[in-house]
């Protein structure tokens, strides 16, 4: 009978939520972008800026969103692929739904309709950041449980 080895180039080790596989700039970077985003945040609560048009017009965010697709490609295969993505993702819904809420506030019934969306959104804003640097630091992709 003849025995076979183990395969131990299986998909099991390469799967993307294995942690060793993220190269540590890789995570840093990731930080650097929840930390950038979270800066927006808190500009937009201290200053005369909304949170929302903070966050999608500031410095800091755009700088988050231009590193993450700069960067993006160095993470692909890992499980810090899916932060990426979902930091991306926060970006561009935030200033779509920015825009949507300003063209409501300029019509007739902006103010009841548009400003809850910013409200809701802030909110929105403030879980995703907080949720996704959470699981960062818990060496967790996005998306899985």
């Amino acid at each position: 009978m003849v025995r076979l080895k183990p395969d131990t180039t299986s998909n099991a080790m390469s799967t993307p939520t294995q942690p060793s596989l993220a190269q540590p700039s890789v995570v840093t970077i990731a930080n650097v972008v929840y930390a950038l985003h979270s800066l927006a945040l808190v500009i937009g609560i201290v200053g005369a800026a909304t949170v929302v048009g903070s966050f999608v017009g500031s410095v800091p965010s755009i700088a988050a969103v231009v590193l993450n697709y700069v960067k993006r490609g160095d993470a692909r295969g890992t499980w810090v692929e899916s932060h990426y993505r979902w930091q991306i993702r926060t970006f561009w819904f935030a200033l779509l739904w920015f825009v949507i809420a300003w063209m409501l506030i300029f019509t007739f019934i902006g103010a009841i309709v548009g400003i809850p969306i910013l409200v809701a959104l802030t909110v929105w804003l403030i879980y995703r950041i907080v949720r996704g640097w959470m699981r960062l630091s818990d060496r967790r992709a996005m998306y899985q449980s």
